[in-house]
């Protein structure tokens, strides 16, 4: 991707040092379970408020590498790029697009949504209309998911962003209520509906960044390997050597794979309405 020397977002807010609440219990099962659940977005706050919390806030001096500085810049300046896009495609609705706020931290953060560990993944949170990264996620998605390359990143920080655009369109409102009227089961089904439109919305915003000559040579190819090694059929598999599509809360990986290409092919906000489609 083109980044380098381009223009950041004024909407990023570093914690990074600063220590907060830490979640503890439940060892490294523990980690898996709410990486599956919220890993690219879920709904952390439901899952974070029923585990045991602990240690108090400080803030410690924190020193980046120079690889951090660099991810910082570049995770500001594609949060820039789709201020850029998302604020267009608002004002062709006859919308007005309310810029979210990227949070960087390290190892834990307590957002409205309650207390997060680094181990959760990237998340958003509709409460405050926050993104929240911890940059070593970047090392987890070349290593443990095998997804290298900056534009699996981008793609991963547009995700977020989609889940904030649904926030905004008011399907957030529409679909969390239900979680206290359906089984889990039957809630899941919603779930994954709902993490595949904020992979279409992805997709849109690539759409529009290749128009705008960001794209280089590899760059689809990353993001498409990255949603499908985030699929929860891959992400069960290696954590657990089998998979429960029951308890699946995002999709497969064909399926996320299929929702960010749709948004790509297409551009338009208008083609993501994964709630009423037939086939995932």
């Amino acid at each position: 991707m083109r980044w380098k020397g381009r223009r950041g977002s004024s909407n990023v807010e570093d914690r990074r040092g600063m220590g907060g609440k830490t979640l503890v219990g439940g060892g490294i099962g523990g980690i898996v379970i709410l990486l599956i659940v919220t890993l690219l977005g879920g709904d952390p706050g439901a899952i974070l408020n029923n585990i045991g919390i602990t240690g108090s806030d400080t803030t410690t001096p924190y020193e980046e590498t120079k690889q951090e500085e660099e991810l910082a810049d570049f995770v500001s300046v594609v949060l820039a790029d789709t201020e850029e896009v998302w604020t267009e495609q608002f004002r062709q609705q006859g919308l007005v697009y309310e810029e979210p706020t990227l949070v960087l931290y390290t190892d834990s953060v307590q957002s409205a949504c309650g207390a997060a560990g680094s181990s959760v993944g990237p998340f958003y949170c509709p409460g405050d209309q926050k993104l929240y990264i911890d940059l070593s996620f970047y090392d987890e998605l070349q290593k443990r998911f095998d997804a290298p390359g900056d534009f699996a990143m981008a793609y991963v920080i547009a995700h977020e962003v989609g889940h904030h655009v649904q926030t905004l369109l008011g399907t957030t409102d529409e679909i969390m209520p239900l979680r206290e009227q359906l089984s889990e089961t039957e809630f899941n089904k919603y779930q994954v509906r709902f993490e595949l439109q904020a992979d279409y919305y992805a997709g849109v915003w690539a759409h529009h960044a290749q128009g705008m000559d960001l794209l280089e040579e590899g760059d689809l190819e990353e993001a498409l390997n990255a949603a499908s090694a985030v699929g929860d059929d891959s992400i069960q598999k290696q954590s657990q050597g089998y998979v429960v599509p029951e308890s699946f809360t995002h999709g497969t990986s064909k399926q996320r794979k299929r929702w960010f290409y749709k948004g790509f092919e297409s551009g338009s906000i208008d083609g993501g309405d994964t709630f009423n489609a037939s086939d995932l």
